[in-house]
């Protein structure tokens, strides 16, 4: 699993490769901390590369959106996969995210 972030101008983008689960979430949680206490920025959750989330990934995705709602950021989730659709769905994520 790896994250990027890549930042330009008012817009922060995190990439996201691989398998977002349990082993990774340690790391993933660290590498993300530059999205958390990013003020008044579109943060942008990069995921066409993300094979799979857990419900470790899902406790990350959920702490940037609530940190960036916090800042006055907003949050955008781009390119996932159905499979990370279908779990977006059964657990309501869906509607807490702007998904592109």
């Amino acid at each position: 699993m790896t994250t990027t972030i890549q930042e330009n101008g008012n817009q922060l983008t995190a990439r996201f490769a691989g398998r977002l689960d349990t082993a990774a979430a340690v790391a993933t949680q660290e590498a993300v901390k530059p999205l958390l206490e990013a003020e008044d920025k579109e943060i942008i959750l990069d995921c066409s590369e993300l094979e799979y989330i857990s419900s470790s990934g899902l406790r990350i995705f959920l702490s940037i959106r609530k940190e960036a709602a916090a800042h006055g950021s907003k949050v955008i989730v781009r390119d996932i996969n159905a499979d990370i659709r279908q779990v977006f769905m059964m657990t309501g994520f869906i509607s807490l995210f702007d998904i592109q």
